[in-house]
């Protein structure tokens, strides 16, 4: 049985380490190129929203090369995910591909159900194991994301442009071929160890900026054309506030366990936003507000065209920027999406913000000289 799974940034080394862990014969989706979202363009309701049409892309490529089986992460609330398994898997069927596709619901109260159909996939593994393969593929994610976190920091210092992201795409391409949990937290390490050790100026002065959005636009590099990648060659940190870890630990482990605090999220999101709108619409917003608090110098939003929960947070944003003084810019994605225009617009942001701050340091030594 060869299970496939849609491509999702680097959640699929999580995903990869669980089912391999299991004993499960994994195909890897290929990551999203321009014939991905091609193929899912010509495949799904023109006004889908673009995670479902790269997944309609993602999966039609792997059928094509094999797969037997798809899992995927399933939905509640007014966010439109709750109904991507159905519509697909109605797609996909049209189109005449013979599949099973096995849904792996959010565990609110029922961890069981959650890890019967994991043991559906595995050929009946226990409870037992199934619950250790999990433990050993969120310790992967958490250190996957502390390796992408350590890239954020260093590439807008190296000396040698580019070094960090010849790493990475080293690193990929080695993590394809890695067979789980263990090896893939050596390999992780040994390129954790790698960009440590890359040249960088120390007292350079760089901008911050917090990512905030839909998670799927913020965590896939090509819907949201390397954004991370581009700010640090622009010479900017980043930070996003969502990952793959913080989804598994938070969405999915606490709150089946009822231990997910969301204390801070409610309180910096309530003056704007008092209640659950979908998705990630609020985070977005009380993200923004804790980015503040954290001396960033400004804040990207981003989401998918017709992305309603982050429509909401979009039409709250420029309140939360105006009163705390911090500049967001917000970027809705689609298969229209231009690079250029894009680069564009991410480079006079980082100009915005730079000013801003180099603007607030001269005040600053004013009022401290007397003038």
């Amino acid at each position: 049985m060869l299970v496939t799974f849609p491509h999702m940034g680097n959640a699929y080394i999580a995903m990869k380490s669980v089912l391999e862990d299991l004993g499960v014969e994994v195909l890897l989706p290929p990551p999203c190129t321009k014939r991905t979202l091609e193929l899912g363009t010509k495949h799904s309701p023109e006004l889908a929203c673009l995670p479902l049409k790269l997944n309609i892309g993602n999966y039609i490529e792997s059928l094509e090369n094999g797969a037997e089986v798809i899992v995927m992460a399933g939905g509640c609330g007014p966010c439109r995910f709750g109904y991507y398994a159905e519509v697909q898997r109605e797609i996909l069927e049209d189109l005449g591909y013979k599949f099973e596709m096995i849904v792996l619901e959010r565990p609110q109260g029922n961890i069981r159900d959650f890890i019967k159909k994991i043991s559906v996939i595995t050929g009946g593994k226990t409870i037992l194991q199934v619950l250790a393969s999990i433990k050993r593929a969120t310790e992967v994610s958490v250190l996957m994301d502390q390796l992408e976190k350590l890239c954020w920091q260093t590439r807008p210092r190296e000396i040698t442009k580019g070094t960090v992201s010849g790493l990475m795409q080293e690193f990929h391409t080695r993590a394809g071929h890695t067979r789980g949990s263990k090896q893939l937290t050596i390999l992780i390490n040994e390129y954790k160890e790698k960009i440590s050790q890359v040249s960088i100026q120390k007292d350079k002065e760089i901008l911050k900026i917090g990512i905030v959005g839909e998670i799927y636009t913020v965590i896939e590099p090509f819907v949201n054309v390397g954004i991370a990648e581009k700010l640090g060659s622009l010479g900017v940190e980043v930070d996003k506030s969502i990952t793959v870890s913080y989804w598994v630990v938070n969405h999915l482990i606490k709150e089946a366990l009822h231990l997910h605090n969301k204390q801070e999220i409610r309180e910096a999101s309530y003056p704007y936003l008092r209640s659950f709108v979908g998705g990630h619409g609020q985070e977005s917003v009380a993200n923004t507000v804790i980015y503040y608090r954290n001396n960033f110098d400004g804040v990207i939003h981003l989401l998918p065209f017709t992305c309603m929960p982050e429509i909401v947070a979009r039409s709250i944003l420029p309140v939360v920027s105006q009163k705390h003084g911090i500049p967001v810019m917000t970027l809705v994605l689609d298969e229209m999406t231009g690079e250029a225009g894009y680069m564009t617009r991410l480079e006079a942001f980082v100009d915005l913000i730079g000013r801003k701050k180099e603007l607030s340091g001269l005040y600053g030594q004013e009022l401290l000289s007397g003038n």
